[in-house]
């Protein structure tokens, strides 16, 4: 059984739904190594998420980012943590919904995603700044 774990830093993105992928993958070389697995991505902030969703249509982006504005809005009387902005709230609460990680099965040392989907990272502040995700990599090893 082989284990392996990351701290990949991602660049900082605008607000909004940015499909990260391939990004991850490019600094996971020792996905190759996995015959079958799992790989574990979790994000190190309170502001971001990670999910997996549609990975062809931008408008999917787009759209889950109007929803999501809705569900959470800025500016809203009720919040009493505002002191951080008028998207810090609203960016806990969209964190919560969406969720800090996800579980993609490693099969031949490749992501087992479906052929439509592709890995979400969920910048709800505007100026967000460059995130942290942990990467935890176990499998069967290959016999390559």
């Amino acid at each position: 059984m082989l284990w392996i774990q990351k701290r990949l830093r991602l660049p900082a993105v605008r607000r909004g739904f940015h499909l990260i992928t391939d990004l991850l993958t490019a600094e996971l070389p020792e996905l190759e190594q996995i015959e079958m697995g799992t790989a574990h991505f979790f994000i190190q902030h309170t502001s971001a998420s990670l999910t997996i969703n549609e990975n062809a249509d931008p408008t999917v982006r787009r759209d889950m980012e109007e929803y999501f504005n809705r569900v959470a809005p800025e500016n809203a009387i009720y919040f009493q943590h505002t002191q951080e902005g008028s998207d810090d709230m609203p960016a806990h609460l969209k964190a919560v919904l969406l969720g800090s990680s996800v579980t993609v099965p490693i099969t031949r040392g490749e992501l087992a995603l479906g052929t439509w989907q592709g890995i979400y990272l969920g910048e709800h502040r505007n100026h967000g700044g460059r995130r942290w995700v942990v990467v935890t990599l176990m499998g069967k090893k290959s016999d390559k």
